[in-house]
């Protein structure tokens, strides 16, 4: 993809963000499932990282390199004419201008990075070290003229047996993160929790991000908590999965 087009589908990207609240951008992993997105009306596409693993008989959690994710979503990207993010997971251990070059090189206009070190047995980023990551990022993508929708995910409720007991950390974690240069925050794992996605919503000034189910979840109550941003994660290849096997069924011998 030529270079002008690319910015231009980043800025479109970021005015998105600003006109719809929440934005909601459908999680696809080819590009059938992506046309069928933009058909549907939306403006804006995520390629998430589980669902495009899935797609290729490859395992989530880095089962793939960062050169197979690039050249998997360099097709879905050119088969549609609308911005398109793309889940980079925590990296898969390359260096954040890597990263950025590589995503801009296929006309990728944003990308989320999560602080779960896959590549590292599963560790997860301290605060600073995850907030100079996406600082590193941001530099990047400032240096190479393309404003790249950078979401800053953080897996600390995920991983933790009670989630409240880490709002704080969380917290403080997303705001180091608005700080460094992120567009938006994406603390997963809250998505049915009312009381935890109102209280990072009212904690930082950009876009939450949450994970939503197409069929089970209401997006008027995110937008009553003050959610800027949905995405469906596996969520709606699932829903799909499971539609699927629901019509078939009555064929199976």
């Amino acid at each position: 993809m030529d270079f002008h087009t690319t910015v231009e589908r980043a800025q479109r990207l970021k005015k998105l963000h600003a006109q719809y609240k929440p934005l909601v951008l459908p999680t696809v992993w080819d590009a059938w499932s992506a046309r069928t997105a933009v058909a549907a009306g939306f403006p804006a596409l995520t390629v998430g990282s589980h669902p495009l693993a899935d797609s290729r008989g490859a395992d989530d959690h880095e089962g793939q390199t960062f050169e197979e994710v690039i050249a998997a979503v360099r097709s879905i990207i050119a088969a549609v004419d609308v911005p398109v993010s793309v889940d980079l997971e925590a990296g898969y251990g390359q260096k954040p201008a890597d990263l950025v070059a590589g995503l801009i090189e296929v006309g990728g206009v944003g990308l989320n990075i999560e602080d779960t070190v896959h590549s590292d047995g599963g560790r997860v980023r301290s605060t600073q070290e995850h907030a100079g990551f996406v600082a590193d990022l941001r530099a990047a993508a400032d240096g190479a003229g393309v404003p790249v929708w950078v979401n800053a995910r953080t897996d600390l409720f995920m991983h933790a047996q009670d989630a409240s007991g880490v709002l704080d950390e969380a917290i403080e974690r997303l705001r180091a993160l608005e700080e460094a240069g992120a567009d938006s925050v994406y603390p997963v794992s809250i998505q049915d929790d009312d009381a935890l996605l109102a209280a990072v919503t009212n904690a930082v000034g950009i876009p939450v991000n949450s994970t939503a189910h197409p069929v089970r979840h209401d997006l008027d109550r995110f937008r009553r908590l003050g959610v800027g941003r949905v995405t469906y994660g596996p969520l709606l290849q699932f829903a799909m999965a499971d539609a699927m096997k629901d019509m078939l069924h009555p064929w199976a011998p």
